[in-house]
C-alpha cells in the first residue's frame, strides 16, 4: 500500500527552493557559491517596521486574532489601495495570509472544482500550477516569448478560454520575467475577462518595485472588480520574507470563502507581523525610492554582463528583481564530455562549473530560458557573471 497521497505524489517540488537547498549543501562542503536563485531582497526590513513589532511585543499582542487579520491592520490595507490603486475595499473584503503564497492557495481552493481550468500564462510563478494541481484543477498555460516580453494578447486569452474555465492566474510585475503589463495591456485583457465572467488572481506581491513609471491594478477596471481577485504582500518591496504576511483583496463572497478555509487551516497570521504591517501599509512608498533605483541600477548592471555574453538573449525586464534570459542557443553544445540539452542541464552545470547558483525556466513553464534573480550586493553580481561568462565560454 502508498503512504503517501496521490496529490502529493502529483506535485513538483519548487525549483527555487530546491536549487537554494542545493546551494547551502554546496557552501556546507566549502565551495564558494553566489546563490542568485532565491526572490529576497538582500535589503533589511525597514527601521520604522521593526519598531513597530517591537512596541506591539511590548504591548502584550501575543493572542490569537481574528482568522483574516485585526480590523485595524485591514482597515490600513484599505487605506493603502486607495492611495496606491485607486481601488475601493472594506475590511471585511481583506483577508490577511500568512503570506501570498497562502492567499493564492485560498483563493484556488475557494474557487476550483475537479476538473475546472486555470488559466496560467508562461512563464509563470512555479507555485501556480501546483497550487491548481492540489485543487484538482486543470493547468492550462499559454505561451508568451520573450519576443513579447513574456506578455500574452488579448487574442491569446481569448483562445484558451473555454466553458470549462474557472479562473485565471497572473502577476505583474512577473515573477519570474520582470515583465510589467501596461494599463492599456490590462485594459485589453480586461474585456476578454469581461466578456467571459473568469475569475482572475492578480498577484501584485511586486508592486513597488517597477521601472515603467507607474502600477496598474487589473481591479482598476470597475466593469470586472468583482471577478478580480488582488494578492499583495509586504515581503518583496518592504523586505520582510520571514514575516510572512500576504494579503487579499475581493468580493465579500470569496473573501468570506478563504477567511473559512483558512480558519480550518492555520487561522490567522502571527499578531506582531500583523502590528508591524500596520506601518508599511501606512508608510508614504516613497520610502523605498532608494531601494527601487537601487535594483534598477543591479538590473542594468547584469543586463550588460549577460549581454557581453555570445549567444544570451535578453530583453529589457521593467519590474521586480528578476532576468529571465534565452539560453537555448547553448542547447547541444558540451564542454568535458558533458552535454547541454535542457535549461536544467545548464543550471546545473553554471552551479558545478561556475558555482553560481540560478534557476531552470522550466520550473517556470519556459524550457529555452533561466532566472537570475539580482536581488544581491553589486560586488556579488559582478563576481557572478564573471563565472557565468567563463563556463559558458568552455561551452562549444
Amino acid at each position: 500500500m502508498d503512504v503517501l497521497s496521490d496529490r502529493l505524489r502529483a506535485m513538483e517540488e519548487s525549483a527555487t527552493l530546491a536549487m537554494s537547498r542545493l546551494s547551502r549543501e554546496l557552501k556546507a562542503q566549502g565551495k564558494d557559491i553566489i546563490s542568485l536563485s532565491l526572490g529576497e531582497p538582500d535589503f533589511n526590513t525597514p527601521d520604522f517596521i521593526k519598531e513597530a513589532a517591537k512596541q506591539a511585543i511590548d504591548e502584550n499582542y501575543s493572542k490569537y486574532t481574528p482568522v483574516s487579520g485585526y480590523l485595524d491592520l485591514r482597515e490600513s490595507i484599505c487605506r493603502k489601495l486607495k492611495r496606491d490603486n485607486n481601488l475601493d475595499y472594506e475590511p471585511s473584503q481583506i483577508v490577511t495570509s500568512t503570506g501570498a503564497k497562502q492567499s493564492i492557495a485560498n483563493v484556488v481552493m475557494s474557487l476550483v472544482n475537479n476538473g475546472d481550468e486555470v488559466i496560467i500564462p508562461a512563464p509563470y510563478w512555479v507555485s501556480y500550477v501546483e497550487i491548481v494541481k492540489v485543487a484538482e484543477g486543470k493547468p492550462v498555460v499559454i505561451q508568451a516569448g520573450i519576443e513579447s516580453d513574456f506578455k500574452i494578447t488579448p487574442e491569446q486569452l481569448g483562445v484558451a478560454i473555454t466553458d470549462n474555465t474557472k479562473l485565471m492566474i497572473f502577476s505583474s510585475p512577473c515573477n519570474p520575467t520582470g515583465s510589467v503589463y501596461s494599463y492599456e495591456e490590462l485594459k485589453a485583457l480586461a474585456k476578454v475577462i469581461e466578456d467571459t465572467g473568469i475569475y482572475v488572481i492578480s498577484d501584485e506581491i511586486y508592486e513597488h518595485i517597477n521601472f515603467s513609471g507607474g502600477h496598474t491594478s487589473l481591479a482598476t477596471f470597475e466593469s470586472i472588480k468583482d471577478q478580480v481577485i488582488t494578492v499583495n504582500g509586504v515581503s518583496k518591496a518592504w523586505a520582510m520574507t520571514g514575516w510572512r504576511l500576504g494579503y487579499i483583496a475581493a468580493s465579500k463572497e470569496i473573501a468570506a470563502a478563504c477567511e473559512k478555509i483558512q480558519g480550518q487551516f492555520t487561522s490567522a497570521t502571527c499578531s506582531i507581523t500583523q502590528r508591524a504591517t500596520i506601518a508599511a501599509m501606512d508608510a508614504d512608498p516613497s520610502v523605498l525610492n532608494d531601494m527601487v533605483a537601487a535594483f534598477k541600477s543591479r538590473r542594468d548592471l547584469v543586463l550588460s554582463k549577460l549581454n557581453e555574453i555570445e549567444g544570451m538573449k535578453t530583453n529589457v525586464p521593467e519590474g521586480a528583481f528578476y532576468l529571465f534570459p534565452d539560453i537555448s542557443a547553448f542547447f547541444g553544445k558540451s564542454y568535458n564530455g558533458r552535454t547541454i540539452q535542457t535549461a536544467n542541464d545548464l543550471a546545473m552545470y553554471i552551479l558545478e562549473e561556475g558555482l553560481v547558483a540560478l534557476v531552470t525556466g522550466e520550473a517556470f513553464g519556459d524550457p529555452n530560458c533561466i532566472r537570475i534573480s539580482y536581488a544581491a550586493a553589486e560586488h556579488e553580481l559582478i563576481e557572478a557573471m564573471k563565472r557565468v561568462k567563463i563556463a559558458l565560454e568552455k561551452l562549444n
